[in-house]
């Protein structure tokens, strides 16, 4: 690697990072919790996006993988960082009904009243109760 890993959104012009980046974002997605947390202590960024704002956060959550949310959030990513959309982590979880990972963002503080749609939100529209009694929102 010849470079840092882009946090941002900013274009990265260096294909090497592109290819690794894109690498990392995979293996969040697919819950390789062990490499993830490899990369982030070798320095890759916690809270590390991609072109549509998620962070390896939204995409671990997203994809219900609970143990790689925790190491996320134990180095630093951040519960409540939205995409480019408004969208959450915890937004994300309940919408893939992954109650796991939403009880992990919870714990770590991830407001579920906030993004566009919130938790809340789509806790309401897809009618997941048990998840609304957690937000203590109610039906």
């Amino acid at each position: 690697m010849t470079g840092p890993v882009p946090e941002s959104n900013e274009p990265a012009h260096d294909p090497e990072v592109l290819q690794l980046a894109a690498k990392i974002f995979d293996l969040a997605r697919q819950g390789d919790t062990a490499t993830v947390a490899a990369y982030v202590d070798a320095g890759v960024p916690p809270n590390l996006s991609n072109d549509k704002g998620d962070t390896l956060l939204m995409l671990a959550a997203y994809h219900g993988h609970a143990d790689t949310v925790r190491v996320l959030l134990q180095r630093g990513a951040e519960p409540g960082r939205g995409n480019d959309k408004g969208q959450t982590p915890i937004a994300g979880a309940v919408f893939k009904g992954e109650t796991d990972v939403v009880r992990v963002l919870l714990a770590a503080g991830a407001d579920p009243a906030a993004g566009h749609p919130s938790a809340i939100d789509t806790a309401r529209m897809f009618q997941r109760t048990e998840l609304l009694d957690l937000f203590g929102a109610g039906a």
